[in-house]
This record gives C-alpha cells, sequence and structure tokens, in this order.
C-alpha cells in the first residue's frame, strides 16, 4: 500500500492537484483541463438524450413493442443513467484520484461504474438469448420469449447487477488501514469482480452468436426458393447483425478497461495517468454509443427519431404510425 500511495504522488492531472495527501479539483483550471471538461459534458448530454430517444421511442410506438425492444428499452435506461450519475461523479471524482485515495464519494462512484456496465453486459446476454430463439428456434420463439419471460430477464439483469456492484464495494468499505484484507479486496476488485461482470458473459454471448451466424447460414440456403420465409429470415439476420455489432462495440470499448484493473495489482509500475483516464472513458463512451447504432441500422429507430425531434407527436396521434 505504501508503493501506491508513492506513485500517486508523482501522478499528473489536468484537472487536479495534490492538497492534504489526496486529490481535489483545481480552482484554476488550465485549458487542457476546460477542454477536456467540455467535451465530457457533451459525451453526458449525448448519452442521456440519444438513450432518452430510444427509451420514448419503444414506448410511445406500438410497432416497437417487441420483446428484442423491450429489453433495448431497459438496456437504454441503465445507459442514460450512466450519463446521468456515473459521468457526473467520474469528472468530480476521476479513477486516477480513487485509484490510491478511496474515500467514500469515490465508493460510491465505483459502485455505480461497476452496477451499470455490469447491467449492460447481463442485458446483451439477454438480448443474445432472445436472437439465438429467434434465429435457430423459430417456431417456439413467440412461446418461449414471452412478455413474462422478458421481464424476468430484465428483473435478473438488474438484480445481477447490483448485486455485483454491492459484492465489489463492500469489502472495501472497512474503515483504517488495510492489514489482512488487502489481498481478499484485490482479489475479488481486480479478478472475481471482472470474471462474473465480464469475462465469463462475453464467452457466453460469443458462443450465443456464433451458433446464430451458423444455423443463419443454413436457414439462408435452405429457402432461397421460399420468398416469403426468406424475407422474414432477412429481417431476424438484419437485427441480429445490428445486435451483434453492438456487441462488438461493447467489447471494443470494454475490453481495454477490463484488462487494466485485472493487470493493475500484479505490478509495481506506474500508470501514466493518460492511460488510466482513457480506458476509463474508453468504457463509459460505449452509453453514448448504442442509439447510434440504433438510429445508423435500424429505418424503424431513425423514423421514430425523427418524428419525437421534429416535436410531431406532440401535435397528433402517431402511437400506431407504420414506421418505415
Amino acid at each position: 500500500m505504501e508503493n501506491r500511495t508513492d506513485v500517486v504522488n508523482v501522478l499528473q492531472h489536468p484537472c487536479y492537484e495534490m492538497i492534504d495527501s489526496s486529490y481535489k479539483l483545481t480552482a484554476t483550471p488550465s485549458i487542457t483541463c476546460v477542454m477536456l471538461y467540455g467535451f465530457l459534458m457533451l459525451l453526458s448530454v449525448v448519452t442521456v438524450c440519444g438513450n432518452l430517444l430510444v427509451v420514448i421511442s419503444v414506448i410511445y410506438f406500438k410497432q416497437l413493442h417487441t420483446p428484442t425492444n423491450t429489453l433495448i428499452l431497459s438496456l437504454a435506461v441503465a445507459d442514460m443513467l450512466v450519463g446521468i450519475l456515473v459521468f457526473p461523479l467520474s469528472m468530480a471524482f476521476s479513477l486516477s484520484s480513487c485509484t490510491y485515495n478511496e474515500d467514500f464519494l469515490c465508493k460510491v462512484r465505483d459502485t455505480f461504474h461497476i452496477l451499470f456496465c455490469t447491467c449492460s453486459i447481463t442485458h446483451l446476454c439477454c438480448i443474445s438469448a432472445d436472437r439465438y430463439y429467434a434465429v435457430c428456434q423459430p417456431l417456439t420463439y413467440r412461446s418461449k420469449i414471452s412478455r413474462h419471460v422478458v421481464a424476468i430477464m430484465i428483473a435478473a439483469s438488474w438484480g445481477v447487477a447490483v448485486l455485483t456492484g454491492i459484492g465489489v464495494v463492500i469489502p472495501r468499505l472497512s474503515l483504517g488501514k488495510c492489514v489482512d484484507a488487502c489481498v481478499h479486496d484485490v482479489i475479488t476488485a481486480s479478478i472475481i469482480g471482472p470474471v462474473l461482470s465480464f469475462y465469463l458473459p462475453v464467452v457466453v454471448m460469443l458462443c450465443n452468436y456464433l451458433k446464430i451466424f451458423l444455423v443463419a447460414q443454413r436457414q439462408a440456403r435452405s429457402i432461397q426458393s421460399m420468398k416469403s420465409g426468406a424475407t422474414a429470415s432477412k429481417m431476424e439476420r438484419k437485427a441480429t447483425k445490428t445486435l451483434a455489432i453492438v456487441l462488438g462495440v461493447f467489447l471494443l470499448c470494454w475490453t481495454p478497461f477490463f484488462f487494466f484493473i485485472t493487470l493493475l495489482p500484479l505490478g509495481n509500475h506506474l500508470v501514466p495517468v493518460a492511460v488510466i483516464e482513457t480506458v476509463t472513458w474508453l468504457g463509459l463512451s460505449n452509453s453514448a454509443l448504442n442509439p447510434i447504432i440504433y438510429a445508423f441500422f435500424y429505418s424503424w429507430f431513425r423514423s421514430a427519431f425523427k418524428i419525437i425531434v421534429s416535436g410531431k407527436i406532440l401535435k397528433g396521434n402517431f402511437v400506431n404510425f407504420k414506421l418505415q
């Protein structure tokens, strides 16, 4: 622990300064700090507004009332809360300062960070299961993925996320100096937590999407002569492809962060602040990217967004409007 304290004395952050052996936001921010925080505030607004559009679209338009979109709605709520809660806390208490100087607010920040990240990946796991049944077992899809089942999936996703967030942070709530519990805390936060909330679910999702890809290829070859069937299959494959891209973007954003927190306790080398902050904000930026992916790949989401942004839903009844 002493080595970690020594490390913090040489860390430099454009928006923080050392006061009484702890990091605090500087009273005289540099131009770099102002530009950085201006960008992060803009990213926070984009995250909240983008996911709010998804939430309103799925709730308002009857055409979007499907099991998959219900899961996407819950995922959008989690991503929106990242913009509302995690972004401000991460700007006020950066990972580089909280890594070595942990006070109560840092623990609150870490709890929200872990909770919503885990919530996103558990939702993606459920979505991969939904896509598996839609593509691989289309005849039993409606009976197996009912509204009741989707409600259980959503409740389980949030429940697992809350338990993981609390379980990782609770061992670090003990007051006083860390003695025998240090090893336990490091194992919990840096090994068990990432395995349960990231690595294991990612393996499950990759296996599901690999099965979907193989089945979709067989279906495409077998129904080429059936026009209506081919059209339905094409729609399912497009939806699966889009959600696979969502998973791919999630991995690109969050993998560096989880590698970092897994490997950090294994060495005593100085980690540049720029690296710490970059992997953290790269992960958080995933919450802003999902609505952009939906708008780019889904024509009906684009239509819904246009109607909402233009204010048309305030002037007429578009609940049963046919989204193109």
